[in-house]
């Protein structure tokens, strides 16, 4: 019984130190090189080949392939990658998170102390911060493979235990057995990297067979698809197909090598006499398998997952939410302020809409629009609302500078799109409901201004919107110029009205206070679209802001930002 306690509470131990290192070694290399995730994702992926080598670089150094497939989840969903990249970055992925297990195999184990140590170091001795960031990794690789370590000596035991020992070499005779367990412990430690681990090291006790370490090695490949499919639950179709993909290449590749695992064991020991690399060999090899049975065959594919997962309409109350943000990317700051601005960027095509929509209901004098934008502008309610949650949520966060200060860029452009919203909802549409129930008429003078005014109005948050979604800073500046332009325009406006009115133009003076409210509120909506282009422009650049309070420190929070603010 003390022997059975005494490797419980050490692989709890071991398994905790691995789970906690491969957290942190992420978490380092995600402050590292995050900002950079989202464009390489985005860019160098559009074709299948690159793709693979992306997915597998990206998840050699975050060590997580469904931590990559969550991610991918989230950027399929936003529509930044299609389902076809994102495919040939899976198969990538998970041959990208075999590298854990050939370094298992070079008992990496056996310097894991000395890694810790020296990683510790840099994190308490290190004043800058990019340093700490490479300290945080080597610790949290030293604590992965120290917990591995832990589990080793902890098993070592069992090996004098002939009632466990011919347990689990029996699982060979239970293959389908030894793949339910392989992948429920996989899901439940939400790590395949932990579970071959598990299995290399009962190979190299010689507790396991090959067989049955290949049985348990399908089932772990398995097992890690389930968090992403779940990742996708309640997400877009498409992301709901990245997930299924991801399961589907497993399932696959375990159906097509289960009727030949014989020959493939034997091709193992051809390899190598030591039981942790043939483990790690048939794990490695497995993935490389996958990917060069679906890589020609992804367009297929691609066909095949929209005919399992179809579109669907939705009905219009479930569509009144954000398209876009993804709160199980939070903790991935450069990828969920990607997100963010998708979703500002459709904010800004329902306040287009609104403008456009505003001289319909002048021309048609239709209570139905009114109904309508009114309608649009609860729904941009609902996305500035979302988003500044999501961005508040974000920047709770360990953020670089830059992306702290994009968030705070991110804010002020969300506050200004509702508050164009507002101009709309509350006064313009009033001013159309008081022209409507009076039944009453511009001139045809002032008509003509209010619909050139409006033009340029609309033409302005045209291009806005193209700088936004671009980040176009030379567009946005010839939004900022034009709004001089604009301004002008309202005060001749203004002073032609009064000439009718000195004339005795009788419909100038009959709608003289909505002809003047109309064209200030235009001239109010302006005013935000050129804050919104400030931003673009300027975005990223307050820095100077806490420059005196953080002159080392490259992470910001927002008791920082405010505390250097207040000073």
């Amino acid at each position: 019984m003390e022997l059975w306690q005494s490797v419980l509470v050490g692989l709890l131990g071991g398994m905790g130190l691995l789970l906690y290192g491969m957290f942190i070694m992420s978490e380092g290399l995600q402050k590292i090189a995050g900002h950079r995730l989202r464009s390489i994702l985005s860019t160098l992926t559009h074709n299948r080949f690159t793709a693979l080598i992306v997915g597998a670089l990206v998840t050699m150094l975050f060590q997580s392939s469904t931590a990559t497939t969550v991610i991918l989840v989230g950027l399929t969903s936003a529509s930044i990658m299609s389902l076809k990249q994102t495919l040939g970055v899976i198969l990538g992925s998970d041959i990208g998170t075999t590298i854990t297990a050939q370094l298992i195999a070079l008992k990496v184990t056996e310097i894991s102390l000395p890694i810790v140590g020296i990683g510790a170091t840099i994190i308490f001795f290190s004043k800058r911060d990019k340093y700490k960031r490479v300290g945080q990794v080597l610790l949290g690789f030293g604590l992965l493979f120290l917990g591995l370590k832990m589990m080793a000596d902890t098993m070592q035991p069992l090996k004098d235990e002939p009632i466990f020992r011919q347990m689990l070499m029996s699982a060979s005779d239970y293959p389908l057995l030894a793949i339910a367990a392989g992948a429920v412990f996989t899901f439940l430690v939400h790590s395949s990297a932990a579970s071959v681990g598990i299995i290399m090291i009962m190979a190299m006790q010689d507790l396991v067979s090959l067989h049955s370490a290949i049985y348990l090695l399908f089932g772990a490949n398995i097992g890690t698809s389930f968090t992403a499919v779940l990742s996708g639950l309640g997400s877009s179709r498409e992301a709901q197909r990245v997930a299924t993909a991801h399961l589907l290449f497993k399932i696959v590749g375990v159906l097509i090598l289960l009727p030949f695992v014989n020959p493939y064991a034997y091709l193992m020991t051809k390899l190598t006499a030591a039981p942790g690399y043939q483990v790690a060999n048939a794990h490695t090899f497995f993935n490389i398998g996958i990917a060069i049975v679906f890589l020609p065959f992804i367009n297929q594919f691609v066909k095949l997952l929209e005919m399992i997962v179809p579109e669907r309409k939705l009905p219009q109350e479930k569509q009144l939410k954000p398209k876009y943000l993804d709160d199980k990317l939070i903790n991935t700051p450069s990828i969920a302020l990607g997100l963010a601005s998708k979703e500002i960027n459709h904010a800004a095509d329902q306040v287009f809409d609104m403008i456009q929509s505003i001289i319909k209901i002048f021309e048609k004098s239709d209570i139905g629009l009114l109904d309508k934008i009114n309608k649009t502008e609860d729904y941009l309610d609902i996305l500035c609302k979302s988003v500044t949650n999501y961005l508040t949520s974000v920047m709770r966060q360990p953020l670089s500078r830059k992306e702290f200060f994009r968030s705070m860029s991110h804010m002020h452009i969300t506050n200004d799109l509702e508050h164009i919203g507002d101009i709309i909802e509350k006064d313009i549409t009033y001013i159309a409901s008081c022209k409507i129930t009076q039944q009453c008429q511009f001139s045809e003078e002032g008509w003509e201004e209010i619909k050139d005014m409006h033009q340029r109005l609309g033409d302005l948050m045209r291009m806005a919107n193209i700088a936004l979604a671009s980040n176009d800073a030379e567009l946005a500046n010839e939004v900022i110029t034009g709004y001089p332009e604009l301004a002008r325009m309202e005060r001749r406006l203004r002073a032609q009205h009064f000439n009718r009115l000195k004339d005795g133009t009788a419909l100038s003076i009959s709608t003289s206070s909505l002809h003047l409210d109309l064209i200030n509120s235009f001239l109010r909506i302006s005013e935000h679209i050129r804050n919104i282009c400030h931003e673009i422009i300027t975005q990223g650049d307050d820095s100077d802001i806490i420059n005196s309070h953080h002159t080392n420190d490259k992470t910001m929070s927002c008791d920082d930002f405010t505390m250097a603010v207040n000073n």
